[in-house]
């Protein structure tokens, strides 16, 4: 039986009111530390940028030129452009660092990524069929959805995700699985949606394949081959950390039926049971932006992330309450748990008489939220 269903109405009332105390306490609270926090880390992304991209030229120091652009890339897309996108900093009225102008070294536009990601993934979160991060439209990474023979696929393609992450995160808006496995969407509907997205591949291709080599002259074999290693560090890393938030095993997931009605308790328990987190010391939570605290992000998405781990022994405490899970472990647990789902879940499943969230035990949740 999924935790869901063992909450009372009052429960999940209670859980709301104890959640929503610590948003409005933290949100009270910001003011000059957190802008010291981001401004800091921006300069320090803007000087490994600089120092990698230099040292990019020179020989003997390729490799610490790939470590320190890649770095670059991942505090880019992890710390500072998914955190201002989500508008965690739009308190400092700074148009660097607001969400409704700030765009990433990513091949994604920041339009199509607040739709899916802020909109579609943080409002139904592991919820099937509205939530398009179960799976990415490629993998199977549910049992209730329905086995075909392009999921025996499930792993070399996850392999293939995780090297091109940025890349299928780009064109996730297009939801090309509509047009290419269940025709369900137009080849020129597909070529309109496409335009926007093709403008930022060209300019994130064309600033790392064209550009950057050019400038270096006779060391230009250096600087392309150097860009692919520090992309690639940069889609492997952020890929592993989301998958890692999402997918391990006790990680639920609930179908469509659980957000009808939703009251602001039930979102905040379907948010902390759709999430896992892992642990690490500083330098591993800056480098995935925070999101080994993903309960947390998943419960306060607009704080800023810097600030999950001072929330994360206060949230722990409200599950062990209320009887709920507080699913973390080491980042390698993690990783186990989520590739021998993925392996599982290539086959077809043998499912039991397992009740799901949402469906036949919430005769104690309210019909109106």
């Amino acid at each position: 039986m999924s935790y869901y269903n063992t909450l009372k109405t009052e429960q999940f009332d209670q859980i709301g009111e104890q959640f929503d105390a610590i948003r409005k306490e933290v949100l009270a609270d910001l003011g000059e530390r957190d802008e010291k926090y981001i401004r800091g880390l921006v300069k320090r992304q803007r000087q490994l940028e600089i120092a990698g991209r230099i040292m990019m030229m020179l020989p003997p120091t390729w490799p610490l030129a790939v470590a320190a652009l890649g770095t670059s890339k991942i505090l880019d897309n992890m710390e500072i452009g998914h955190n201002v996108m989500h508008g965690q900093y739009d308190f400092m009225n700074d148009p660097v660092l607001n969400s409704r102008d700030f765009d990433w070294d990513s091949a994604d536009t920041a339009k199509n990524w607040k739709i899916t990601h802020n909109h579609e993934h943080h409002t139904y979160t592991n919820v099937l069929n509205r939530d398009h991060d179960i799976g990415y439209g490629l993998l199977r990474m549910s049992d209730e959805q329905a086995w075909e023979p392009r999921f025996l696929a499930n792993l070399p393609l996850t392999v293939l995700l995780h090297t091109f992450f940025q890349h299928f995160v780009a064109v996730q808006n297009l939801k090309l699985e509509e047009v290419l496995v269940y025709k369900t969407k137009t080849r020129d509907q597909l070529a309109e949606d496409f335009k926007p997205v093709w403008k930022k591949l060209r300019k994130q291709l064309g600033k790392d394949y064209l550009l950057f080599p050019l400038l270096a002259g006779p060391f230009a074999p250096l600087v392309f081959v150097g860009n692919m290693a520090a992309n690639l560090m940069r889609n492997v890393w952020a890929c592993a950390v989301i998958f890692n938030g999402h997918f391990p095993e006790e990680v639920e997931q609930f179908p469509e039926s659980v957000v009808d009605n939703e009251s602001r308790g039930q979102w905040y328990v379907r948010q902390l049971l759709g999430s896992a987190n892992f642990s690490g010391g500083r330098l591993m939570h800056v480098m995935s932006g925070n999101l080994s605290f993903q309960i947390e992000h998943h419960l306060f998405p607009d704080l800023p992330a810097h600030r999950y781990a001072e929330i994360a022994p206060r949230v722990r405490a409200i599950c062990e309450q209320h009887g709920l899970p507080y699913n973390t472990g080491s980042f390698w647990r993690q990783s186990l748990s989520t590739w021998k789902r993925i392996a599982r879940l290539s086959l077809p499943s043998f499912k039991g008489n397992k009740p799901q969230a949402g469906n036949d035990d919430r005769q104690d949740l309210p019909l109106a939220a």
